[in-house]
């Protein structure tokens, strides 16, 4: 289960603790009305992203202003207060972050690329106080330590701000992430199934992939199967997805594979590891067994039903 959480925390360069203790208060204080994950560390992945407002301190702005010119922003990292942060407060080291290898993305005069240039009026008439670029927009994410034992994981592929946009004093940023998970099978839930081609091979309209048992011994032994053209998700360089309704998926469950047949070789040419297909929760909470246990998909009602 995913959580994305966008927040506004406290402004100005001396209330970073403040921030933290925002960050805090939502993490606890935050209820959802989900029985599975009623708080934010329930769930599976969360994804925090917004003004976070942490500010660059101790340097001055020459200084902060010549590291971006020269876009030696490295640099600046270790006085980012969120930085220097996280390595005292335990909750923030929960939570990962790609480098800041972009533009701090506050403080701009509108409509412009230009850092803060405007005079700003005090108490006695204007002065030339500016604000000192920092990076305020943040996205971090936490991937729950039990998904990393699971085989579950997170790759940020981009996070950078975008300077096309002007409409505000801050600039927007962005994050690609891949989520790699070794999902679950039951017929309670829809499936996806991912491949990878190691080498070029000739595929066809009649290619499919086909759910068998482990130690089937022909390729007419399937369970079930779904054409890899008609419910194609998503197709790259890297991987392509397939996706197979939970109505395909056997009720009862059972050690399987999944092997891809091409129509244009007329065999198998990939075969997965072996895995688990689950029992179908709602089945059991419904009361039903199998018509025959070495049946996957062959199920009756039954008044009795003992697991």
């Amino acid at each position: 289960m995913l959580c994305f959480l966008n927040c506004h925390l406290a402004a100005h360069m001396n209330y970073a603790s403040e921030r933290v203790d925002e960050f805090e208060y939502i993490m606890d204080k935050l209820v959802f009305n989900c029985e599975k994950a009623p708080k934010i560390a329930d769930h599976k992945l969360v994804f925090w992203f917004g003004d976070l407002n942490f500010r660059i301190q101790d340097h001055g702005m020459h200084f902060v202003r010549s590291c971006i010119e020269q876009q030696n922003y490295s640099l600046l990292w270790s006085k980012d207060q969120l930085t220097m942060m996280k390595k005292k407060e335990q909750l923030l080291q929960e939570f990962d972050e790609g480098p800041l290898d972009f533009q701090p993305t506050y403080k701009f005069d509108l409509n412009s690329d230009n850092y803060d240039s405007r005079l700003y009026r005090n108490w006695f008439g204007f002065n030339g106080k500016k604000r000192k670029p920092a990076w305020t927009d943040r996205i971090l994410w936490r991937l729950q330590p039990t998904e990393e034992e699971e085989g579950n994981s997170i790759r940020q592929d981009l996070y950078t701000c975008n300077m096309e946009f002007s409409i505000s004093d801050h600039k927007p940023v962005t994050g690609v992430f891949t989520l790699e998970a070794e999902g679950e099978w039951s017929s309670d839930l829809d499936a996806v199934v991912l491949y990878r081609a190691m080498q070029p091979f000739p595929s066809s309209s009649w290619d499919w992939i086909g759910l068998f048992k482990v130690g089937f011994s022909s390729v007419t032994d399937y369970i079930t199967y779904t054409w890899v053209k008609d419910d194609e998700m998503n197709s790259s360089e890297e991987a392509t997805q397939v996706y197979v309704s939970k109505e395909e998926i056997p009720v009862w469950g059972g050690d399987c594979v999944l092997c891809y047949y091409s129509g244009a070789l007329q065999c198998v040419i990939g075969v997965s590891e072996p895995f688990k297909v689950l029992a179908s929760k709602v089945a059991i909470e419904e009361g039903f067994s199998p018509e025959r246990i070495n049946d996957l998909d062959q199920i009756v009602a039954g008044e009795d039903f003992h697991q």
